[in-house]
């Protein structure tokens, strides 16, 4: 089981903020946020439930809202991200939520609607036992201690509660961490692009957090682009390093241009660049407790059909 301190990388939550705090910068990459969020739509439509009540963690500028709100109408949606220029954006006046809370104001006055916060979803400013349903849509990765994330999201989640969140694994932006390398060569050892935690260990992590039946899945996808520059700007519009390690400082001009030679090196038969995302799923659910408070176990005895 992890402790407490157990880290996936040495990443900087203000850092983390700081690199958000431009929507619009990333705007440019949310093509890839939409289409992972339609393949979690489809598993989940895979899962019959009926939340009450369900979190976004990590909802950036609100988009996957309005996908839960169209799902779940009677339901209560929080959207929690760690950026408050992002919350700020999911409440601006063109933003679908805006329109969503007022229409399902007058069907369903009290028993809907979306609240914004913003918060670590490592120390959620929620109750226990008060969620139906956690989705996070590739925001895990951000984090440096994802088994308290996952403690912290049994700990609301409700008995029987669904967890389900995307995230980013080892083999993510693979030419750009190829390419940083050869213009690193015999310079500093600073990592420039973030190292993803294996889905195997995200799978472990769940178990440890008390989770039930994790299932865990993977798939890449390759974005192609017809210039070094494009790449570039949507692998900045991802993020960033958020690293506290990360090397200080732009390259210098001959770093960087071995960095674009070894980029250009890369191409594919297509004549394109491309730039590699292994995406992992997974969901698990909150299980019945097999203690009580005091310590006692639980048995629990099914009642015989008739014969």
């Amino acid at each position: 089981m992890n402790t407490p301190d157990t880290l996936s990388a040495p990443i900087d939550l203000a850092r983390v903020r700081t690199l958000f705090s431009l929507p619009q910068r990333v705007e440019r990459s949310d093509f890839l946020r939409r289409e992972i969020a339609a393949r979690m739509h489809e598993r989940l439509m895979l899962v019959k439930v009926a939340p009450r009540r369900v979190l976004d963690a990590g909802c950036g500028s609100g988009a996957d809202l309005a996908l839960l709100q169209k799902d779940y109408p009677a339901a209560h949606i929080v959207g929690l991200d760690a950026a408050l220029a992002m919350v700020e954006a999911a409440k601006s006046p063109a933003s679908a939520i805006k329109s969503l809370n007022q229409l399902l104001s007058r069907l369903l006055p009290g028993k809907a609607g979306v609240d914004l916060l913003c918060g670590d979803f490592g120390n959620l400013p929620l109750g226990p036992n008060s969620v139906d349903l956690v989705w996070s849509n590739l925001a895990l990765h951000w984090h440096p201690q994802p088994d308290r994330v996952f403690a912290e999201w049994r700990r609301v989640l409700r008995q029987d509660g669904l967890l389900m969140f995307s995230n980013f694994g080892p083999d993510t932006l693979r030419e750009l961490r190829t390419a940083f390398a050869e213009a690193d060569a015999g310079g500093p050892a600073s990592p420039r692009v973030l190292p993803f935690v294996d889905m195997h260990d995200f799978g472990d992590q769940l178990v440890g957090a008390g989770f039930s039946t994790p299932v865990m899945d993977m798939e890449v996808i390759t974005v192609t682009y017809d210039t070094a520059e494009a790449l570039l700007a949507d692998a900045r519009a991802l993020g960033g390093n958020p690293l506290a390690t990360r090397a200080r400082g732009l390259l210098g001009r001959a770093a960087w241009s071995r960095m674009l030679a070894a980029l250009e090196r890369q191409r594919r038969p297509d004549g394109k660049l491309g730039l590699t995302f292994e995406v992992i799923y997974g969901h698990a659910f909150r299980p019945a407790p097999r203690v009580t408070a005091a310590g006692e176990a639980i048995i629990r005895f099914e009642p015989r059909k008739g014969r």
